[in-house]
């Protein structure tokens, strides 16, 4: 390769690195604006002040605050997806449902705002994202309830409705993103530190798979002995 040819590439690396970077700002921005504003309060220059670029930058990747916002949810939806794929692997659903909570657990922390958007935009009536759940989401829990009734059939976990149990999780995990405020005011007003979080993380675990019969209830109190069973 001549030295020219070699400029280029160099050069259309560092474009490519620029471009990625720009985007990451932007949408590292654009989640906190919209988990705060809303998406009728925040504005391209909001969101380009928050990013530290000219205005003119975001609509260079983004034409309308539309496009943008549904890049938001379609990022933290795509996150989601992929905290599922231990349904698809798992022998039981102990290490199936276990993995996802703990994925769903991390995603609340390391992505709140992103949580908080899609909470609100479907709190709203999902004015600008109905197809996105008509569609890919239906289609998406459709297979986790499928998974579910394979374990429920091989007499792995109670027989439970599936739907309810992913409505659990996702209220009980993305609590902790949502109501992020709240948590830390009752934390003596601090964020939870990394040993709080491991062990919320364990609690909301044992507890909806010992509810769901996918773990021993082994805190429950030994069941009182009568007078048949002891001989008396």
């Amino acid at each position: 390769m001549d030295e020219t040819a070699q400029n280029s590439r160099t050069k259309a690396g560092r474009r490519t690195d620029i471009r990625r970077e720009n985007e990451r700002l932007i949408l590292q921005a654009a989640e906190k604006v919209f988990a705060e504003a809303g998406f009728g309060g925040a504005t391209m220059q909001l969101i380009a002040d928050m990013a530290g670029l000219p205005k003119a930058n975001l609509h260079y990747y983004f034409a309308t605050k539309e496009d943008l916002y549904r890049r938001v949810v379609e990022n933290i939806f795509q996150i989601w997806l992929r905290a599922a794929d231990s349904f698809d692997s798992a022998p039981d659903p102990a290490s199936g449902i276990g993995a996802y909570i703990e994925a769903k657990m991390r995603i609340s922390r390391e992505h709140p705002f992103g949580s908080k958007v899609w909470a609100s935009e479907v709190m709203h009536g999902a004015p600008v994202i109905q197809d996105y759940l008509e569609g890919t989401l239906r289609a998406w829990t459709e297979g986790r309830i499928a998974a579910i009734r394979r374990w429920i059939d091989q007499g792995l976990m109670a027989p439970i409705d599936p739907r309810h149990l992913m409505y659990m999780i996702w209220a009980t995990t993305q609590h902790y993103a949502d109501f992020g405020h709240q948590i830390e005011t009752l934390n003596a007003g601090k964020p939870l530190s990394d040993r709080q979080w491991k062990a919320a993380t364990a609690e909301v675990k044992a507890i909806i798979l010992r509810g769901i019969g996918a773990l021993p209830d082994v805190l429950a109190p030994p069941r009182r002995r009568t007078a048949r069973q002891t001989g008396r």
